[in-house]
């Protein structure tokens, strides 16, 4: 099965959400839908579903137009931010109401059911009622009813926002096995660059209703595009910084010269942005090969094994992110460090035209 949108356009009160997307889905893969909010993650959702119907453009099933077919009529199903199970039946009686609506046998119905249970390490819980589970319990359960639909296309939209940090993080690492086993497609929504990468898959990167960037999850956060892709795909946000490169040497923006090597050396003269995530900007005295700025702390982040500290450097607001614990005080001056081996370089169009070779 594949699932196609095809020039589609949405515009609610003559305001486009959607912009002339086309994308095309295959069973058995997994697409990640990243952006910040109102960037149109959710309105993707509803028109692959069938809940709305685009204003331009078509939806296609196996190359079949499904344009404006209601979605009751088509083989979907999807879990939302909020849990939805139904309060009065217990937990397997959520996962099986599905398939009793079906009009599925019950050996049929006990046997899918307990698939799904185990798959989502529900077992224990099969007789609560909703109410009597934790949160992380009851998305589970949500997700388990989607699953033992058998539907071709599940459509997860940011499943886990509302849940407490271990359970986000459980579900995270088991969701991945979910999905292999499941052969669906399924396309998940999220505001998370670190949840896309644990996920894998594919990304696509969205911004005021454009898919920015489309491939292999990886490939996407390692060479972005262009300067949008990249702050989408950071978190904390991107740093950037302009420069000047002119006769085999880089200007700063804020006056600082270095020698232009690394990346920097490629480059023909003119004005560029170099943007940094936050573990690529070091923070040391005299670290050979690096070009340093001096900087003031604003604030120091701790997290336990990480640090993220908030740096000032004339007009620009830097984050740098260390292992361990550090603790940096407001005001106090540091250098900050670039490696010009490891940062990506914009043109003034605001293409990619250098990366590292890891990031």
């Amino acid at each position: 099965m594949s699932v196609t949108l095809d020039h589609v356009t949405r515009t609610v009160d003559g305001v486009a959400t959607i912009r002339d997307v086309s994308l095309t889905l295959e069973r058995g893969t997994l697409s990640v839908l990243l952006g910040p909010t109102l960037s149109g993650k959710t309105s993707i959702m509803r028109l692959l579903a069938g809940l709305d119907k685009p204003a331009s453009g078509r939806v296609l099933v196996d190359g079949k137009d499904v344009t404006g077919v209601d979605v009751r009529q088509r083989s979907v199903a999807m879990v939302y931010q909020q849990f939805i199970n139904y309060p009065s039946l217990t937990v397997y009686e959520n996962i099986a109401s599905p398939l009793r609506v079906q009009g599925r046998p019950r050996e049929e119905i006990d046997r899918r059911v307990q698939e799904a249970a185990r798959l989502l390490k529900l077992e224990p819980f099969m007789s609560r009622t909703p109410l009597q589970l934790s949160g992380g319990q009851q998305q589970r359960t949500a997700i388990a009813r989607a699953l033992v639909k058998g539907a071709d296309l599940v459509l997860l939209d940011e499943p886990l926002a509302n849940l407490d940090y271990k359970l986000r993080e459980e579900l995270r690492a088991e969701l991945p096995r979910i999905f292999e086993a499941s052969g669906a497609i399924f396309v998940y929504a999220t505001t998370e660059p670190s949840e896309a990468l644990l996920l894998g898959g594919n990304t696509l990167c969205m911004w005021q209703g454009e898919v920015l960037q489309h491939g292999e999850t990886p490939k996407v956060y390692r060479h972005p595009d262009t300067l949008r892709v990249a702050q989408v795909f950071s978190d904390p946000p991107l740093n950037i910084i302009g420069i000047e490169k002119k006769n085999g040497s880089v200007q700063y923006a804020g006056g600082i010269n270095a020698p232009a090597t690394g990346l920097y050396a490629d480059l023909g003269d003119g004005a560029y942005r170099v943007g940094f995530r936050a573990h690529q900007l070091e923070v040391a005295n005299g670290v050979a090969g690096r070009h340093a700025f001096s900087a003031t702390v604003t604030v120091t982040e701790i997290t336990g094994s990480e640090s993220f500290v908030h740096l000032h450097r004339d007009s620009q607001n830097w984050v740098a992110v260390l292992h361990g614990v550090h603790e940096y005080e407001p005001g106090e001056r540091l250098d900050a460090a670039l490696d010009p081996n490891n940062v990506f370089v914009f043109d003034a169009a605001d293409r990619l035209v250098a990366a590292p070779k890891s990031s």
